[in-house]
């Protein structure tokens, strides 16, 4: 049996769509100290779709909703998860991570995009999309909002990567993953855990993210003050003023049972006069519960999208 590798789902996935396996290459690039910013590229022609994860999550997040979506689409890895780079001051609240992503859009794109972002990254594609506009031709968030309660729905999460950071196997990080509900059906859970971890030279299996490490530390060491907790952290901290300054059209999809409350979506309406808010019958992770309803999503909204041509994207705020 061929060894796997992080496209050797992708075949299946697509055929259980009745779709053709797609062209996706792994890229990556430089940044000016020193880190690497990793991505997927999806397609041959220019990306018009720019997709950041959540924490804890990586790029292949995203893959049975580009399956669905059929879009040229670029798919980054954040700092301090997937392929990229940690960050020695493990910095990962949106403000810091937005500018990787301007570098990965003028290094990768052609165009404005429009830019999607599932929790920590929708807070992230606030933060890019509020000082260049330029990039950006419309932002669509799923279930965040600016401040949501860290003791709701976070709490599993900081759960969840709170304990061991290695396991003897990765069918252990598949147990543990659906011991707390998350990841589906087993086939999902471990086709997630894959893509989501990797094996040390010692044998043993760790997250590739930092979070987890970040967060087994805060939990061993009772989160006291000299510990963030960095789930926490990132998830409640400010981002109206972001939101405030964002000129292009914003969508916000939430979860029926995610992190976003129907009261949270109506304050968000209150703050974000024009915002279109959309409601989908799943929990947090839209884009792996339900990726055909979130595609259909932005499909709609690539169709309205009245980006500017290329020779113009760099041209200033726009509306």
């Amino acid at each position: 049996m061929p060894e796997l590798d992080e496209f050797s789902f992708l075949p299946a996935q697509a055929a259980s769509l009745g779709r053709a396996t797609p062209t996706v290459h792994r890229i990556g690039v430089t940044l000016s100290d020193g880190r690497s910013l990793s991505s997927l590229r999806w397609g041959e022609e220019p990306p018009r779709v720019t997709l950041l994860h959540g924490a804890g999550l990586n790029a292949h997040t995203w893959d049975t909703t580009l399956l669905h979506l059929g879009a040229p689409a670029l798919a980054l890895d954040l700092a301090g998860h997937g392929d990229s780079s940690w960050r020695d001051d493990a910095a990962y609240v949106a403000r810091v991570l937005a500018h990787d992503v301007v570098a990965a859009i003028e290094a990768w794109t052609d165009r404005p995009q429009t830019l999607v972002g599932h929790s920590l990254g929708g807070l992230t594609a606030a933060a890019v999309a509020a000082p260049r506009p330029d990039l950006v031709s419309q932002l669509v968030i799923v279930d965040i909002t600016p401040g949501v309660d860290p003791s709701a729905g976070p709490a599993q999460i900081r759960a969840f990567f709170a304990g061991p950071t290695d396991w003897a196997s990765r069918d252990e990080l598949v147990d543990r993953a659906l011991s707390f509900g998350l990841g589906g059906t087993r086939e999902a859970a471990t086709r997630g855990v894959f893509l989501n971890s990797r094996v040390r030279p010692d044998g043993r299996v760790e997250w590739k993210h930092h979070f987890a490490h970040l967060a087994a530390a805060a939990a061993n060491a009772g989160t006291d003050a000299a510990t963030p907790d960095a789930v926490r952290a990132v998830l409640a901290a400010t981002g109206w003023e972001d939101i405030a300054d964002v000129t292009r059209p914003i969508t916000l999809i939430r979860g029926e049972r995610g992190f976003v409350t129907s009261a949270d979506a109506e304050d968000f309406a209150r703050r974000v006069p024009g915002a279109a808010v959309r409601t989908l019958p799943t929990g947090h992770n839209a884009q792996e519960e339900d990726p055909g309803a979130l595609a259909a999503l932005l499909a709609d909204a690539l169709s309205m999208d009245a980006a500017p041509a290329a020779d113009e994207k760099r041209g200033g705020r726009g509306r």
